[in-house]
């Protein structure tokens, strides 16, 4: 089936499909205007790069330019579907303001240089902060949308090259919480369950995922499946009413920062009704009495009060939860952005553990991520975490990679975690970071609390460099801005949420003088000088190829195991993780034979505090799990912070958009998906609207301790206390908000406070006040 589907169909047609069937094929394609397929000189492969889901398919080449996109009717993960951002995103690549050249701050201005001249200020200043403060002076920030091979290679550089701590992704804003979730529970990062379990599931339960908007083509899969015959009930737990609310068979409607309530009200239904598989608590975990014990205090009456909700619809949900023969949980960032982030997170994987939901279809748990290329951001090592999943407070883990890189011990930073991006900032607030590289993100938009961002972004004593394809929000504050390749001008790996590898092959060159990232990190190496052991230059790869070989290497005998894979394997198509010599074709599910990567010896981690974030003692977790059991951790519920009040007395939430990915800096520049949402909206509920004297349309202020933004009023599809606003909406296109042409960035209005044990910016916790402005917006 082949499918040309528009703007208006956005989720495409249906192609249903009962329990256990394979998903029926259909092919998306969109071309140029004027183009056709025979048109086509060249279809280069590759895979989504505007949300997580990994979309496989093809690029159209004609004449030395990208002119199109179609499905790969081949790949597991989307059998030939593209969702908006998929079909017509490419054409970001060819916006006019590409940024070709290097620039330079010359006079307070940015203003066009050479390579030579950009690398030399950027190497020149790394040689001085080295020399007078140390590895601390300097500092990385990167994102989820780069290439395997370029995080692993920017965390070489940082880690075994520099010997600085401080190297963070933005995947700290979207997936931390993900990561930290999995490894409270077992013991290392990586999802357990496919996307293929929703094909079998009985029970789809998703928690704070908007999988409608933010992952689409997963959504068409579960849309399938809801009209093909025996569908899956659907379990929605989010304040607002969004597609997947309208689909679900139950809609669960929280307040904001109350989820680990909700989550124990839900156990503590499963528990008492001894919907419990107690053979596999007993044979593959630790800590269940603990939970018994904790859940008892949290009857479904009293998570209603807490949250808002019915105790009835707590039971039903429950009910729901403990009798499905087949339970596929989700999670996205209703629960990793909000109140009590990891501990909340962690209850969804209880509850598939005290199910025995896992390593079996249709059953497991997916802590979804935000980009597409998030999950290597973490397991190559440049989100914080050490490199193949290894564990930083593990002195053999520490070996083990001195070993691969050929370089001491010591100069892997490990005597303390490492920094992640809020704390970062904050060393560059006090002058203690002075050097802050930003790769292929925009912080100026994404961070929480944007006044206090600009103010530091400014500093003088910050020297700022920003790589990116774009003259972002950030970019217009750097001392250094350096023209960087898109997705489709180079090539290198990138890997899903559920784990799937693909191959994205350069389709064509870079405008101007642009260079892929990895060439950069490769290029500011061999400036430096950097050495291992032995003299060498370090590191030692020097194109996209020989840093996959060497990523392998890394991964080998870690749970990421990439050793089976290969450029030419992954031109068929996407390959799921751990992929080994006994593991050829890849792995489709974790945790099969209850087995998890737990053990003290092997663990990613040794967990952390939910409450302080303070780390277990290897010794305390030696004890506590010495088989390497998967773990379940209880979390008494805790009062957000910041609450409303009498003068702020709505809950602000911020979220995604179907048609826009991040701050817009690609989607923005894409004439479709601009057009379908072109301007910040903000979303009320009836009784709030009607009791402000707003109606749909109107020009509203939502106001915060921290600022306030400008908005149209959409009326209705979020509950009562709540307002929402989609944080997508930067000043790139309308000038800065210092000049009264902006105040539209839903982060000028959150707080500066992250998750204890996940590091994670809590977006989902400002308590707001709204008013009706007049006709002109003034």
């Amino acid at each position: 089936m082949r499918e040309h589907a528009g703007m208006e169909q956005p989720w495409g047609s249906r192609t249903p499909y009962g329990p256990g069937d394979p998903w029926p094929v259909r092919v998306d394609c969109h071309l140029a205007d004027g183009v056709t397929e025979d048109d086509v000189d060249r279809w280069v492969p590759s895979a989504a790069v505007l949300h997580s889901n990994g979309d496989g398919l093809e690029l159209a080449v004609r004449d030395g330019r990208l002119v199109g996109v179609r499905g790969r009717a081949t790949d597991r993960v989307n059998h030939g579907r593209l969702d908006p951002k998929d079909r017509y995103g490419w054409q970001a690549n060819a916006a006019p303001d590409r940024l070709t050249t290097p620039l330079v701050r010359d006079g307070g201005r940015l203003v066009p240089a050479s390579w030579e001249e950009a690398m030399s200020r950027i190497v020149s200043r790394s040689r001085e902060l080295l020399a007078e403060r140390g590895p601390s002076a300097l500092g990385f920030y990167t994102s989820g949308q780069l290439f395997a091979e370029e995080y692993y290679t920017l965390a070489a550089i940082a880690h075994g090259g520099l010997g600085t701590v401080h190297l963070d992704g933005n995947t700290r804003l979207c997936t931390a919480t993900a990561a930290a979730a999995l490894k409270a529970s077992f013991g290392c990062d990586g999802q357990p369950a496919s996307y293929t379990d929703v094909d079998h599931a009985d029970v789809l339960a998703l928690f704070g995922h908007n999988v409608a908007e933010t992952q689409a083509v997963l959504w068409e899969r579960m849309l399938d499946r809801l009209a093909g015959p025996e569908p899956p009930a659907l379990l929605c737990v989010d304040p607002r009413e969004t597609p997947v609310a309208r689909a679900a068979t139950l809609h669960l409607r929280p307040l904001p920062g109350t989820n680990v309530a909700l989550m124990n009200a839900l156990l503590h239904e499963i528990i008492a009704h001894d919907w419990v598989d107690h053979d596999f608590v007993e044979r593959h975990t630790v800590g269940y009495s603990d939970l018994t014990s904790v859940v008892a205090e949290y009857p479904p009456e009293r998570a209603a009060r807490i949250c808002g909700l019915d105790a009835g619809e707590i039971r039903e949900a429950a009910r729901m939860l403990g009798t499905a023969r087949r339970l596929l949980c989700t999670v996205l960032q209703g629960f990793y952005q909000s109140h009590q982030a990891t501990a909340a997170s962690v209850q969804v994987n209880n509850v598939a553990l005290v199910r025995g939901m896992l390593g079996r279809p249709g059953c497991g748990v997916l802590q979804m991520n935000g980009q597409p290329t998030a999950q290597n951001t973490r397991e190559c090592g440049a989100d914080g975490d050490l490199t193949g999943f290894r564990n930083w407070e593990n002195p053999g883990h520490i070996a083990e990679l001195a070993r691969l890189w050929n370089v001491d011990e010591l100069r892997i930073p490990h005597h303390t975690p490492p920094t992640p991006a809020m704390q970062m900032l904050r060393y560059a607030e006090n002058g203690t970071l002075r050097f802050w590289w930003v790769s292929a993100t925009n912080p100026a938009v994404s961070l929480p609390e944007l006044a206090r961002v600009r103010s530091i972004l400014r500093q003088d004593s910050l020297f700022l460099v920003v790589q990116d394809a774009f003259l972002t929000e950030t970019a217009q504050f750097a001392d250094v801005v350096l023209p960087a390749a898109m997705w489709g001008e180079k090539t290198g790996v990138f890997t899903n949420a559920d784990r799937t590898v693909h191959l994205s092959e350069k389709a064509v060159d870079p405008p101007g003088e642009a260079r892929s990232d990895l060439d950069i990190f490769l290029d500011y190496a061999r400036r430096m000088d950097l050495r291992d052991r032995d003299g060498a230059p370090f590191p030692s790869w020097t194109d996209p190829e020989s840093a996959f070989r060497a990523w392998q290497r890394a991964s080998a005998g870690r749970p990421c195991d990439y050793t089976g894979l290969s450029y030419a394997k992954l031109r068929a198509g996407g390959v799921q993780w751990p992929c080994d010599h006994d593991r050829p074709d890849g792995t489709e599910r974790l945790y099969t034979d209850g087995r998890f990567f737990a053990h003290p010896d092997y663990c990613e981690s040794y967990g952390r505090d939910f409450v302080t974030g303070a780390p277990m003692q290897p010794d305390e977790y030696r004890a506590m799990n010495p088989e390497g059991k998967a773990m379940i951790k209880p979390a008494e519920y805790l009062t957000p912070h910041e609450t409303v009040s009498g003068e702020f007395p709505l809950a602000l939430i911020t979220g995604r958009t179907l048609y826009h990915f991040h701050t817009r800096t690609k989607t923005g520049r894409v004439p479709q998906l601009q057009d379908a949402a072109p301007e910040v909206w903000a979303e009320l509920a009836t009784g709030d609207a009607r009791r402000h004297g707003i109606a749909e349309g109107d020009r509203v202020a939502i106001e915060t301790e921290r600022g306030v933004v400008r908005a149209r009023a959409r009326i209705g599809g979020v509950r009562d206390g709540v307002v929402f606003l989609p944080f997508h909406y930067g000043y790139w296109d309308t000038g800065d908000p210092a000049d009264g042409s902006g105040d539209r960035a839903a982060n000028e209005l959150t707080r500066t406070e992250w998750d204890p044990a996940s590091k994670q910016p809590l977006f989902k916790t400002a308590a707001a006040r709204l008013r009706r402005l007049g006709g002109d917006g003034a």
